[in-house]
């Protein structure tokens, strides 16, 4: 039979497709990884997700996972996708509350309380402050790092009309990031401790109701422009709030919430 045992968890607005693949199951059923994901993530014709992630064993941690975005590419690191794999972890018994999961990014540490999951991110690198890119139309200045996966930030007086699909496409594809691109965040200060966020994400190629690594980045830069103190409250496109906190280390915290368990049928890929 090909059933295959998955949960489907959201986090502020991004939801995920959780399979425990230590045992390899899925390689062992279906060899084209990316046409699986692509298939399954397809909204109204199969379980619909922004996200797969694959639980896998480490000779290093806890667990690892390996992360792809709804359009089968395979990216670092996802900060929302990090709390869901924390806490299938911890509910499927692969990890205790405080564990470590590696990724592409580096190691992962993770603290599970109830439904609210608190991450410690890699060190944020590359981080560059108000520097200039030229588009067909406009010199735009921006701030830019990486905190597991490369990101724009862009500030902006009201984030409700910002031309987040548009413009960040454009940004996404800009040759000043190189071959793999980057998210874009279009985001407005409220006050020193509230900050609202809108992302076009790449591999999703479309903005998202929440980015994890988005609302890390954004907490960065706009930290070291003095613009916010820490923590940070970031609240998403979905109406759920993040907490970056910015120290020595970077961490952050949210719900993530299981919507469903389920058993993934063969004509799910049809």
């Amino acid at each position: 039979m090909f059933e295959i045992e998955f949960y489907k968890l959201n986090a502020s607005g991004n939801d995920f497709i959780l399979i425990d693949n230590r045992d390899g199951i899925i390689y062992k059923k279906y060899s084209d990884i990316k046409d699986f994901v692509v298939k399954i993530c397809r909204q109204h014709h199969s379980v619909g997700a922004d996200g797969v992630i694959f639980i896998e064993d480490s000779d290093r941690a806890d667990f690892r996972w390996r992360f792809f975005n709804s359009d089968g590419s395979e990216a670092e690191m996802c900060g929302n996708g990090g709390r869901c794999a924390a806490r299938y972890a911890y509910i499927k018994g692969i990890a205790k509350s405080n564990m470590v999961f590696e990724t592409q990014a580096g190691l992962i540490k993770a603290e599970v309380e109830s439904s609210k999951v608190k991450l410690q991110l890699t060190n944020p690198l590359d981080l560059k402050l108000d520097y200039p890119i030229k588009l067909e139309d406009r010199e735009l200045f921006i701030s830019s790092v990486n905190t597991g996966v490369p990101h724009a930030v862009l500030i902006t007086d009201d984030v409700e009309y910002a031309p987040v699909e548009e413009l960040g496409r454009k940004i996404r594809f800009h040759s000043a990031f190189g071959n793999q691109g980057s998210n874009v965040n279009f985001v407005q200060i409220i006050d020193q401790e509230n900050v609202k966020i809108r992302t076009y994400e790449r591999g999703v190629e479309g903005e998202t109701l929440a980015c994890g690594t988005g609302a890390v980045a954004t907490g960065v830069i706009l930290k070291e422009k003095g613009l916010v103190k820490t923590p940070v409250k970031i609240w998403t496109r979905g109406g759920e709030k993040i907490n970056i906190y910015i120290d020595n280390d970077v961490y952050l915290e949210g719900e993530s919430r299981i919507v469903f368990k389920g058993e993934l049928n063969r004509e799910a890929l049809l």
